[in-house]
């Protein structure tokens, strides 16, 4: 039997060509690309699982504090955040057309696709980088200086144009700049109630939005080894699932933020639609 099955394998190399393409413990290669787009697609059931817990999470708190989550929904900037959706879904473009560039064995055209699409990455990152500068400064940080009293007023004097804040001296972070909340605002947010609940909002906000920036950073790891391979010429018509994977991988990331920006980022935009 092993014989036989040893034999299948040596003439599925011989007759098609294929090489370094079909791995040995393969019959052949469609069986090969088969497995692969199987294990993908268990991997990204446990991603789905990952992120479940998130959203399942979120939507309960949402139901029981939806006032404050509403309120510290609407302290996010929904311009950046659709900038951002329109910026991955571009991604989502040209990781298309490198998975359709590997498929017709344009080797250099898969590194240009894949380049394009860490390029728009990166671009979105630099973007979430900006706008957790801003959070930043509002303290909305979900940390021990958090102070919802004073994120609330200084987004408030940004919409009607009072410009910054210039409450106490700034703290030199590591990489953020924070103006020091003096300590009435402490003593507001110690008896206010729905601190801690926005502070919830914002705690899983930072948590989704992060874990989303790492797998990204991930991404990027996993398409420059591909691209490298893809230089030298090592995928072809008949093998090409690492370029598939991780454009299915990348797929995922882009649909897991098409639902964060809605639930995060357009919750509130009702209430700062009157400014």
């Amino acid at each position: 039997m092993q014989v036989t099955e040893k034999k299948h394998a040596q003439e599925a190399h011989d007759d098609h060509g294929h090489g370094h393409e079909l791995a040995h413990h393969f019959v052949s290669v469609e069986q090969q690309h088969d497995a692969g787009n199987l294990g993908m697609w268990m991997f990204l059931t446990t991603e789905v699982l990952f992120f479940g817990g998130l959203f399942a999470a979120y939507t309960i708190y949402r139901y029981k504090f939806e006032k404050v989550f509403e309120q510290a929904s609407n302290i996010l900037d929904p311009m950046l955040g659709a900038i951002n959706t329109i910026v991955l879904i571009f991604s989502s473009v040209t990781m298309a057309f490198a998975v359709r560039s590997a498929q017709q064995g344009k080797s250099k055209a898969i590194v240009a696709w894949l380049g394009a699409t860490i390029v728009f990455g990166a671009l979105f990152l630099g973007i979430k980088y900006g706008e957790w500068k801003h959070d930043a400064r509002l303290h909305v940080f979900p940390t021990s200086d958090f102070n919802w009293t004073w994120a609330r007023e200084k987004h408030a004097e940004g919409e009607h144009g009072h410009g910054h804040d210039s409450h106490g001296p700034e703290l030199k972070g590591f990489v953020f700049n924070s103006p020091v909340v003096p300590a009435n605002y402490i003593e507001s947010d110690s008896r206010n109630p729905e601190a801690k609940q926005a502070k919830l909002f914002f705690f899983l906000y930072f948590s989704m939005t992060s874990l989303h920036a790492l797998h990204m950073i991930i991404g990027f790891g996993v398409m420059a080894v591909i691209m490298v391979y893809a230089w030298y010429g090592y995928y072809t018509p008949h093998y090409y699932v690492p370029v598939e994977s991780v454009g299915l991988y990348w797929h995922f990331v882009d649909l897991v933020w098409i639902f964060l920006f809605p639930l995060l980022y357009l919750l509130g935009a009702h209430l700062g639609a009157g400014h």
